[in-house]
């Protein structure tokens, strides 16, 4: 607390000088700033073309066409067809509609699912929500590197199993789970099978031709596209989902509500924009930014330790575990210094408990309160990383400093 108030009062002092912060964000797991090019194409639909995609008339069928070509861009990031693509309102919404939706389609067949204990809340929850009306739901455990064990899934399988819902990447330490082979030990049982992507789609390649997945969850504010749009590819060949939004006959009655043209409109033209960047290495040199990024920061500091899987990660995250140091402490800190970072999921924020990511990885209760996450995106440059690095170790330093006063007083 003492670091905080004179973080506050140096960042008072600071203002009424005159002096301007920069802005270094890196939290880009939580969200993405929009793209100018995203913005451009988005404004003239909210500004001209405000027809309803469901009309028939002139209006109507300008909107339709906006629709269709976001559909195609959408589709053709992940290699899929314009046609598995239902637009939802987001990660969450996406999430929801193939669990809630494949679990009351299929509950004739079985009321038997399997998820990890490390997914996002929009599936947790909706998990609990089935346990509460009988479905039974298995929950993997993970290993301290935050992979399933695959022959558990296995074991775990059951002839009334009709779901299997695993995430690709984790937000909160970049770990990715080995879902072409999830895929296929689910395809093998007779099983369907959920991905969610939400944040790996955009920044790795995602291709369902090579992933035997029936359902993939996407979302546009993790890609640089606008909040409040988002996707789920729904595999041709899929049985009919249950549709818990129900209205009219939007989306092949497979999502009821006027579509967000404008909304649809930035996603799409973000998912053309991340899919030129993967095209051309985008990811790779991500992944060596964040590498240099961490051994910058190794270099400086002792005492930290990279929580989650160096080898199996998403190239932007680096999840750290600073000894010495109070993980919210620093954010705020950070903060002050114009640095955004995180202590784990924007989703679980504000919540007094520990990250249940970090606590299912059985990392111990020290390290968690001392963790902090890094999520890079496409405009962070190596000048803003080597800036944040000397930031973190000198506040990290004087948190430690004044740990040991303290002990003194």
């Amino acid at each position: 607390m003492r670091l905080c108030s004179r973080l506050f009062a140096r960042a008072r002092c600071f203002k009424s000088r005159g002096f301007i912060l920069r802005k270094i964000y890196l939290d880009h797991n939580a969200t993405t700033p929009l793209h100018p090019e995203v913005l451009e194409v988005m404004l003239p639909v909210m500004q001209k073309f405000f027809g309803n995609p469901s009309s028939i008339h002139s209006e109507g069928r300008k909107a339709r066409v906006f629709l269709d070509e976001a559909r195609e861009q959408v589709a053709g990031l992940i290699g899929a067809r314009p046609g598995e693509i239902v637009f939802t309102s987001g990660g969450t919404e996406s999430n929801n509609l193939a669990l809630l939706g494949a679990a009351f389609s299929q509950q004739d067949k079985g009321r038997h699912i399997i998820t990890s204990e490390i997914e996002h809340p929009s599936i947790l929850n909706p998990c609990k929500q089935l346990e509460s009306l009988g479905f039974q739901i298995d929950r993997l455990p993970v290993d301290r590197k935050g992979r399933i064990d695959l022959e558990q899934l296995k074991r775990t399988i059951k002839t009334s199993t009709v779901l299997i819902s695993i995430q690709h990447a984790n937000s909160e330490v970049g770990t990715l789970q080995q879902i072409e082979m999830i895929g296929e030990i689910a395809h093998e049982n007779s099983v369907l099978f959920h991905a969610d992507a939400v944040q790996s789609v955009g920044k790795i390649p995602v291709d369902i031709k090579k992933i035997p997945v029936d359902f993939l969850s996407m979302s546009s504010h993790k890609l640089n596209g606008p909040k409040g749009s988002g996707a789920l590819f729904v595999k041709k060949k899929s049985p009919s989902l249950f549709t818990p939004v129900c209205g009219g006959n939007q989306e092949k009655k497979r999502r009821g509500g006027t579509e967000n043209v404008a909304g649809i409109v930035g996603f799409g033209k973000a998912c053309e924009l991340a899919g030129v960047r993967l095209q051309c290495g985008g990811a790779k040199a991500l992944e060596v930014l964040r590498n240099d990024f961490y051994q910058r920061i190794t270099g400086l500091l002792p005492g930290v330790e990279m929580l989650g899987d160096p080898e199996f990660s998403l190239p932007n995250t680096l999840n750290l575990s600073i000894d010495g140091a109070d993980g919210e402490t620093l954010m705020i800190a950070l903060d002050m210094e114009g640095i955004s970072v995180s202590t784990g999921s924007a989703c679980s924020s504000g919540s007094s408990l520990p990250s249940h990511v970090l606590t299912n990885m059985r990392i111990p209760e020290g390290r968690i309160k001392s963790s902090l996450r890094f999520s890079l995106g496409w405009s962070n440059t190596q000048e803003q990383l080597d800036f944040a690095a000397q930031a973190l170790s000198r506040l990290v330093t004087l948190n430690r400093k004044n740990t040991v006063m303290a002990r003194f007083v």
